[in-house]
């Protein structure tokens, strides 16, 4: 799940901005001062808040007073998350989702960490076929904002692998397992090139040297992965995008005075919380009874935006929406048609601009956000199907 800024495409999994005329957004009225000619570095009023630690995670229903004690404690560095993920792996492979309950057996796994560049521990994972069955190709993902590769995810890749792909995983830095203030990105092009530099290693291991290998981005993770295609564009034989964020829909669009403010903001305290975050599962788990497991995501950030997080995410966008025509590999587009975190509009955008002739674009009615983790069994697994069905035509052109 990408669960957790809404630009309505959202600045996935987040509230950021509302429609442009709504007077109650914290930026319209900070826009609103500074087109009056107030001074933009006065102090917000007293209903905005800005805050840098942690909020306090709420207990858990049915979990033990010794597990809720253990997710509540702050996140806000590496080493905490990882405890919290120790303790809490059983419980969420005992949790009633299909892609827990299904995942194939045999699946072979390994977990390491790489030292990027910026001296930043990354975790990585893997997820290979059995042993004996041919690799096909590799799968190579990029999370959505807040998330972590070592969630919902988990089940994803050993479907993949079950059908004959390597699947390789990362957490981006400030997110998951790896090194980073939880929740901040000071450079989304960071998240761009640590992503580069982790997965032109693994595309030389020896297992799928030489094979396909192909990138798949999911909410914040398919900007990620478009601006790694946009760096690398002969570099991956095909893009596979779910519920993308590439572009900010018109219709909430901030006005230029608003991100005049944000930018000075974020460049003065680029690591306050200030916009209020909503539980987004009800808008993202189409499934009621997968939504309620969503809380079981317990190293996910899940807390107020960070201010240059915010002005990062935007940034990233509006650079994406820029150069959408040099998207120029083979391209699959998945999207809910009922999404409310990112648009379908903006995947449709993409699609059409795209220059690739090689393009697919599946929308699925009704679907919410997290069309692979919170839709019904049947439509999960379809999507999924459709992904492999997609991937096993470019295999078979090599």
């Amino acid at each position: 799940m990408d669960p957790a800024l809404t630009l309505r495409f959202r600045l996935p999994e987040l509230s950021l901005f509302r429609r442009k005329s709504d007077p109650r957004s914290t930026l319209f009225r900070l826009g609103v001062r500074a087109k009056a000619g107030l001074s933009s570095t006065s102090p917000p009023s007293l209903k905005t808040r800005l805050t840098v630690a942690a909020k306090k995670r709420p207990p858990i229903d049915g979990l033990s007073d010794e597990l809720n004690a253990i997710a509540s404690q702050s996140l806000d560095f590496a080493p905490a998350r990882r405890r919290v993920r120790a303790a809490f792996s059983e419980v969420q492979r005992q949790l009633d989702h299909c892609l827990f309950k299904l995942a194939p057996a045999g699946i072979r796994t390994e977990e390491w960490y790489e030292t990027n560049s910026n001296g930043l521990q990354i975790f990585c994972k893997s997820w290979l076929p059995k042993a004996g069955v041919r690799i096909k190709g590799a799968v190579c993902f990029c999370h959505g904002y807040g998330d972590t590769c070592t969630f919902f995810f988990e089940g994803i890749a050993r479907h993949f692998a079950s059908q004959g792909y390597a699947v390789y995983a990362l957490d981006h830095p400030g997110f998951g397992l790896s090194d980073g203030l939880h929740g901040y990105i000071s450079n989304f092009d960071d998240l761009v090139d640590n992503v580069i530099e982790q997965y032109t290693k693994i595309k030389e291991r020896p297992e799928v040297r030489g094979l396909p290998c192909f990138i798949l981005g999911q909410s914040m993770g398919g900007a990620v992965t478009l601006k790694v295609h946009l760096k690398q564009p002969d570099s991956w034989d095909g893009v596979v995008l779910v519920a993308p964020m590439c572009k900010i829909s018109d219709a909430v669009r901030p006005p230029e005075a608003v991100v005049k403010v944000l930018t000075l903001m974020s460049s003065i305290l680029p690591k306050a919380k200030l916009f209020p975050q909503k539980d987004l599962a009800e808008v993202a788990f189409r499934d009621l009874k997968k939504r309620k497991m969503a809380v079981y995501n317990v190293i996910c950030y899940n807390d107020q935006t960070r201010l240059q997080t915010a002005s990062e995410l935007l940034r990233a966008t509006n650079d994406i929406e820029s150069q959408v025509d040099k998207v120029s590999s083979p391209l699959l587009i998945l999207h809910g048609a009922g999404d409310k975190l990112t648009d379908p509009s903006v995947s449709k955008f993409l699609y059409e601009k795209a220059s690739t002739k090689d393009k697919t674009l599946k929308l699925y009615e009704g679907g919410y956000h997290c069309i692979l983790e919170g839709e019904s069994d049947e439509k999960i697994f379809m999507a999924l199907d459709d992904i492999v069905s997609w991937l096993d035509s470019r295999c078979s052109l090599k």
